[in-house]
């Protein structure tokens, strides 16, 4: 571009004050788009911090409830949950007992906050497996998908009994999204929304959510969770979870994969979320800790650039914190 006259045009006018700057601003966070992930422990007589994850808890029954109430106080959009069963099997079988941990803990949060929050769980299997995966396994070993299946299905029906308004989908089984959404219809929920991971990709930043969890995997999830090389086939996937039935789709991680955000922004008929992992919070955790970056800043260009890739809604763990300092500059 030439430029006519040296200083005629002078890019620096709208970032000259706060008030401008402010103003001119092309993309805005705000409370409402954030949702807090949580994680609550079976049989824990006091909230226990992560090694990983500074900040981060797994909690009690009552101190979710705590914790809840907060993120509703803040003005926050929903909460995450995650169950840590203290028993697993090679089913899963406490993602679907009705007194299982993540399963009571809806009930207690739904309780706590009402409508105040979407009050939304993990629908996946890892957790409560002893082998780690996100499903059951054939007999020699492999992530069994159809099986699967009829887990998820079972799965949703237990978190939309127990108060779930949302159910997000993270296992990255093929079909998953229909085979849920009809379960759901089938048992009358027809008011609870569909979450679907559907670019969720084998990250190396899942590391420190592995601590929260307190996974048993051994190996990794390279058998249904996307290629990281991998671009076009997000829209893929996302256009299969949008064709089965799914209110809103997911790309995860976020800040790595800000290119494949933006293409399905740029494309998707359904809201679109991004999931600001574990792994994104510890580096910032850590390296703040050690004075090498700003923290508030950092945490809030972090989420900020995810909310302009193209994200409607962003799940990270600072959601309740960043909601007051959005609050105090207001």
């Amino acid at each position: 571009m030439t430029v006519p006259t040296p200083g005629r045009i002078r890019p620096r006018r709208l970032r000259r004050t706060p008030a401008m700057r402010r103003l001119a601003a092309q993309t805005r966070l705000h409370p409402a788009d954030l949702v807090l992930p949580v994680f609550v422990r079976e049989g824990l007589d006091a909230s226990r911090p992560l090694t990983s994850m500074p900040g981060v808890l797994q909690h009690t029954r009552d101190s979710l409830r705590q914790e809840a109430a907060r993120a509703a106080e803040a003005g926050i959009g929903g909460i995450m949950l995650f169950g840590v069963p203290a028993h697993r099997d090679a089913v899963g079988s406490g993602a679907t007992d009705p007194d299982g941990i993540l399963n009571v803990a809806l009930g207690d949060v739904v309780a706590e906050v009402g409508d105040a929050l979407v009050v939304q769980a993990d629908l996946c299997l890892d957790e409560f497996t002893d082998h780690g995966h996100c499903g059951v396994l054939t007999a020699d070993g492999v992530v069994d998908n159809d099986a699967t299946l009829e887990r998820y299905a079972a799965m949703a029906v237990a978190q939309a009994e127990a108060g779930a308004h949302l159910v997000g989908l993270s296992g990255m089984m093929d079909g998953q999204t229909g085979v849920v959404r009809d379960a759901l219809d089938a048992a009358g929920h027809h008011e609870v929304a569909v979450l679907a991971y559907a670019a969720k990709y084998a990250s190396a930043f899942y590391g420190p959510f592995r601590e929260a969890v307190e996974s048993r995997l051994d190996g990794d999830r390279r058998t249904y969770q996307m290629d990281p090389a991998n671009r076009r086939e997000a829209a893929r996937e996302v256009a299969i979870d949008v064709a089965e039935g799914a209110d809103v789709v997911m790309v995860k991680p976020a800040m790595s994969y800000l290119d494949v955000l933006a293409d399905v922004a740029a494309s998707s008929t359904v809201p679109v979320w991004a999931y600001q992992v574990s792994g994104e919070y510890a580096m910032i955790e850590a390296a703040s800790a050690r004075g090498w970056i700003g923290r508030r800043s950092a945490v809030t260009e972090s989420v900020l650039s995810i909310r302009r890739a193209g994200a409607d809604a962003i799940l990270t763990y600072w959601a309740t914190e960043l909601a007051g300092w959005l609050a105090e500059e207001q």
